[in-house]
């Protein structure tokens, strides 16, 4: 059994400058203690003979121990993390802000989302009961004023089956997109879900009707980012910078059809 599992890394010129890693329990097989340490830190350990695993995240929440072997060189000051087809870790960076947006028959895929992601996220979701109107222009209002919308950097839309057809979604998409005090217009990301008749498809097979209508107007002007749901947390990371870098494209941001008054279909 390792001594350390680490989640996250970064590197600055090939060289490894901060990890992001939690102490490994031998006996209760547990990981807690989380934090970021620095290379100093990280050399200091391995010389004193210290050991490290890589460590990824399950859908459940659980971590999974990897393989990778970790290596210290002290001659080279050199620290190695894997060799050929190594696992890939998510950057040791700034955690988005992000808001999910979903139709609650994909709730699952709410759960697998924090479960997998919660530690390169800063979650300002809606949890169940906390607000609940059927007034758009009030349940922004809220969504602001209870400071999930206020400092939102990124809105993850999970895009279902039927998701197109909630006023929720629609709301929450208009929220995000229009300007809040004290910061940005949020970036917007979409992710297909199994449940979508798109999953998988070509982006030439997929129908602009099978999603909000909200959101496809950003996608097809390039402001929104589109990816099909998937469980690897680097993929995931770098769409969600991709979406946070988006906002700087002010001019492809689209939010002026009127919002949904009501739910449609199913």
């Amino acid at each position: 059994m390792k001594d350390y599992g680490i989640t996250k890394i970064s590197f600055e010129n090939n060289r490894i400058v901060s990890i992001f890693c939690g102490k490994i329990d031998s006996q209760s097989k547990t990981i807690d203690a989380f934090e970021t340490h620095d290379r100093n830190w990280f050399k200091q350990k391995l010389s004193i003979g210290k050991t490290f695993c890589k460590l990824n995240k399950n859908r459940s929440g659980k971590y999974a121990i990897l393989n990778d072997t970790v290596e210290y060189d002290a001659y080279k000051d050199i620290i190695s993390i894997g060799g050929y087809g190594a696992t890939k870790l998510p950057q040791n960076i700034t955690k988005r802000k992000t808001f999910l947006s979903y139709y609650h028959k994909d709730e699952q895929y709410k759960k697998y989302y924090e479960n997998l992601f919660d530690d390169l996220i800063v979650n300002k979701s809606v949890q169940k009961g906390d607000i609940d109107s059927d007034n758009s222009d009030e349940y922004i209002k809220q969504l602001i004023q209870k400071e999930y919308l206020y400092d939102t950097t990124v809105l993850v839309v999970l895009l279902g089956a039927k998701t197109k057809h909630r006023k929720h979604v629609d709301w929450e998409i208009s929220g995000a997109l229009n300007y809040k005090v004290g910061d940005h217009y949020a970036g917007l990301l979409g992710i297909v879900l199994p449940t979508h008749p798109d999953y998988k498809k070509p982006i030439n097979q997929r129908l602009k009707i099978n999603y909000p209508k909200r959101f496809i107007e950003n996608y097809v002007s390039g402001y929104a980012v589109m990816i099909d749901w998937t469980e690897d947390r680097v993929f995931m990371q770098n769409a969600i910078e991709k979406a946070f870098r988006q906002r700087a494209n002010d001019d492809k941001r689209r939010n002026s059809i009127p919002q949904m008054q009501r739910n449609t279909g199913e």
